[in-house]
């Protein structure tokens, strides 16, 4: 994809001021009912309203408002330590970012790429772009959160300021975004790519999702070579959709004004920073002592998935910048365990980890995780360490765990065997595939201790069946949320999603409504 755009890229002359487009399209007031192009439609798998509260009102598209005030400018905060580092650079080209109090400004600054403006096909994604300012006021209300450091980001490397509009193209700026093609977060990276540019994905943790470090392996997967015409270029089809998908977008926000919209500003001003957790801790806990909601903690740090952050680190977590300080502060009062918010069990006979996972609302690999103890039983008298702020996740959380876990997979998409690569062992793999590491010992004869080689495959089930297991949480609809868009963040069909709720085709959601969704995995 990046390397398609590459070949767009110009040396860096701007525009003295913004230019006005002479499109054949003609204006499309907000409202629109000019017929949309599905065939152009942008290629986003779950875009859905629900982000941080409040998040979303700032950066959507309504009649401009005067920019708000400059806020001071962040930097990372570590417990402990007197003053923050410096922050790095981030001016390009003789530019200095602090004169532009819209941070739209500041992008139109670092324009780079041709129009494409000879193009009908970019005149067409143009089209829908303008006749679906729905899609526009989801996709920028999420960017909000995001888009400062993703601009600050490619201004450091000297890259064409477009690029911090390819979210909109990819995940419509939702992190939790999920593709058929299992590719996630903000820039839609599968995993194997999320892999080969050092991206961690485990049971806890998806760095595809990691708002920083995601961006900066976007930087990584930058082409080097001789630049080539785009237009001439022999690409798939969907890579070559995403560049008039781009250039469209780049033209519009060019010049909204000129297309019937406007784009209430952003401030030039970073939204959060990164702050060290001193380890592993509960994540609710967190949003508590930062005095923020639990819903935004993790619209912030997506790559988390389950309720606590990853043992094994990354140790930092991202924060609203007025929030910062106050987490640092208390999270040094804080033990170990009162960072986890755990509790202490004793075992007594008759205990198993299933049953003791059982009693505590959660799992053996959780249990496992918290007791260091990666493999064997439990003994009467031992002392175990059990969640005890266990409380229910948003429900875009509960489904990343899921996916991770196999939940929401078809019968026939599910891998039934797993070759061994160096340095496994049957507890990696149980972890990876979300398969308990017992069952996967009895399956395939072995104890969980055996020693594995490079190489060997291990049965992740008996058949291509298995038992099916449902799940049901509930979610609750957000501003400009439709049946649609959730059915696609859930991956089931609108039909199912009504008759789930009692509710028609002809039924209208409000933001409050209690919807129930029903996730299935099929287990061996």
């Amino acid at each position: 994809m990046l390397l398609a755009l590459a070949a767009c890229a110009q040396s860096p002359q701007r525009p003295a001021s913004p230019k006005v487009l002479n499109s054949s399209l003609g204006t499309f007031p907000v409202g629109s009912t000019a017929e949309t192009t599905p065939s152009v439609a942008p290629q986003v798998v779950s875009p859905v309203a629900d982000t941080a509260e409040g998040a979303a009102s700032a950066a959507a598209i309504v009649p401009a408002d005067p920019a708000p005030a400059l806020a001071p400018t962040a930097t990372e905060v570590t417990p402990g330590t007197d003053s923050p580092p410096p922050p790095g650079p981030t001016q390009v080209a003789g530019l200095d970012p602090a004169q532009y109090a819209d941070l739209f400004d500041r992008m139109r600054a670092g324009f780079r790429l041709e129009d494409g403006e000879e193009h009908h096909v970019v005149d067409q994604e143009l089209h829908w772009y303008v006749s679906n300012p729905d899609y526009l006021q989801r996709a920028f209300g999420r960017a909000d959160l995001y888009l400062y450091h993703i601009v600050t980001e490619l201004e450091r490397r000297g890259m064409p300021l477009e690029l911090a509009l390819l979210p909109v193209v990819e995940s419509a700026f939702e992190p939790y975004a999920y593709s058929r093609a299992r590719a996630s977060g903000l820039w839609q990276f599968i995993p194997g790519t999320g892999s080969k540019y050092g991206l961690k994905q485990d049971w806890w943790y998806d760095g595809r999702r990691d708002i920083v470090e995601s961006t900066r392996a976007v930087d990584m997967n930058r082409a080097a070579g001789r630049p080539v015409d785009f237009w001439d270029l022999w690409l798939p089809r969907e890579t070559r959709a995403y560049v008039p998908k781009l250039l469209a977008m780049k033209r519009l926000v060019l010049d909204p004004e000129g297309f019937g919209l406007a784009f209430s500003p952003i401030p030039n001003q970073p939204y959060f920073t990164r702050v060290s957790t001193q380890g592993q801790v509960n994540l609710r806990i967190a949003a508590e002592i930062a005095g923020i909601s639990p819903d935004e903690l993790y619209e912030l740090n997506p790559a988390f998935h389950r309720w606590a952050t990853d043992p094994g680190g990354p140790h930092f977590m991202l924060l609203p910048v007025n929030a910062a300080d106050v987490f640092a502060d208390n999270i040094t009062q804080l033990s170990a365990d009162q960072r986890l918010g755990v509790a202490h069990y004793t075992v007594h006979r008759g205990d198993s980890l299933a049953t003791v996972a059982l009693k505590f609302h959660t799992s053996v690999n959780v249990l496992r995780e918290l007791n260091d103890m990666p493999a064997g039983s439990i003994a009467v008298g031992d002392d175990l360490r059990v969640p005890g702020a266990m409380t229910d996740l948003p429900a875009k959380v509960v489904l990343a765990a899921a996916r991770v876990d196999g939940h929401g997979r078809g019968r026939s998409s599910r891998a039934h065997v797993q070759v061994v690569r160096r340095g496994d062992s049957l507890w990696t793999i149980a972890r990876r595939t979300g398969v308990n590491v017992n069952t996967l010992a009895v399956m395939n004869g072995l104890q969980p201790d055996d020693p594995l080689r490079a190489g060997q495959r291990i049965k992740l089930s008996t058949d291509t069946g298995g038992r099916v297991h449902r799940r049901h949480i509930e979610y609750t609809v957000r501003d400009g949320d439709t049946p649609s868009l959730i059915a696609r963040l859930f991956q089931c069909s609108v039909p199912q999603l009504l008759a789930w709720n009692g509710l028609s085709a002809r039924s209208h959601l409000h933001a409050g409504q209690k919807l129930r969704i029903h996730l299935t995995s099929h287990h061996s």
